[in-house]
């Protein structure tokens, strides 16, 4: 099948492109390199033996999306691009809209207009907003607290009304709770461009003496420990769950939503442990307060996707450190 990938470049997009390489799909990969590097392409090739087209192309400039349509006609698009730092997202509300709102218009104006019908969406856990209810279905309810959050409810709501808007028309939507890790060879991970704000790359800085230690927010949520607990995924587990959905674009018409989660979540001080355990390298750490928005539990119900999809993560949570400090030794990408 010949694939569009969005973002592909970027640390979900290029695992996932990895395994649709692996399976025998035709790539087209799109990306503006605001959050990645071209040399990815680099070692996906060389993990893979296998080459793949990629064009430097944002999703705000509708020529040269067009022109990679025109060119590629896909049979179905992945959607990756977008921007997702949720506190970012707080200062610059606009830009969040614009790109994950407005760039997700244009793939689908553009998806009408080339004749494809299937596409899977990149959506958040964050939708869910502050959980009342654990663990998280997908009929919880909606009420994101950033405007990312925001951004991507709307973004699901446009695509339920583009599939609803044609009899032929498939889509899945796929809530991410934590991605973390890295591919086992060490050539591909989580690189992010500039101070990073997710756990695991600040604990690997931490680690590496780039900054002095951890600052856990929190010491006294209702946890085994006083600290936050969240639902990681690993990288490759929730690569191959975009493969599942593709396989099922292919038998349906209509939307269906998934969490692409484990089903379990860890503290802060777990994950902590478990690097020490990998890495036999203390991390130092300080409490500091709490921050506001910040849920003491998060973790996903994942019975849907292992029901329709047949779909289970595969990876646990000293596989996702271990291969985390393996990407961190063999590329040093924080140094």
């Amino acid at each position: 099948m010949r694939i569009l990938v969005t973002g592909g470049n970027g640390y979900i997009g290029s695992h996932t492109v990895r395994q649709l390489l692996a399976a025998g799909h035709r790539v087209l990969v799109l990306d503006n390199f605001s959050n990645s590097k071209q040399e990815v392409k680099i070692e996906i090739q060389r993990l893979c033996n296998l080459s793949y087209d990629l064009e430097e192309v944002d999703i705000l400039d509708n020529d040269k999306l067009e022109c990679a349509f025109r060119n590629f006609q896909p049979e179905a698009v992945m959607h990756f691009a977008g921007l997702k730092a949720v506190a970012e997202s707080f200062k610059v509300p606009e830009k969040y809209y614009r790109e994950n709102v407005v760039g997700l218009l244009n793939i689908l104006q553009l998806m009408e207009k080339y004749s494809c019908k299937n596409i899977v969406f990149s959506s958040s856990a964050t939708v869910y907003g502050l959980p009342t209810i654990l663990p998280i279905t997908e009929e919880h309810g909606l009420n994101p607290i950033s405007p990312y959050g925001r951004s991507k409810l709307v973004g699901e709501n446009i695509i339920k009304d583009w599939s609803n808007a044609g009899s032929d028309r498939s889509a899945v939507i796929l809530r991410y709770f934590n991605p973390v890790g890295a591919h086992s060879s060490g050539l591909i991970g989580e690189n992010p461009t500039g101070v990073p704000s997710n756990l695991f790359p600040i604990i690997l800085r931490t680690i590496l003496g780039i900054q002095p230690n951890l600052e856990i927010y929190g010491y006294d949520y209702d946890t085994h420990d006083g600290t936050a607990a969240r639902d990681y995924i690993h990288i490759e587990d929730l690569a191959s769950a975009h493969l599942a959905a593709l396989d099922l674009l292919a038998v349906f018409e209509g939307v269906e939503t998934f969490n692409v989660g484990t089903g379990r979540s860890y503290t802060v001080l777990d994950v902590i442990k478990a690097f020490e355990h990998v890495t036999k390298i203390q991390v130092p750490y300080k409490f500091v307060d709490r921050r506001s928005g910040d849920a003491p539990n998060c973790f996903a119900d994942v019975a849907k996707i292992k029901r329709v999809l047949g779909w289970t993560s595969q990876y646990g949570l000293h596989q996702m450190c271990d291969t985390a400090w393996n990407w961190c030794e063999t590329t040093k990408p924080l140094t």
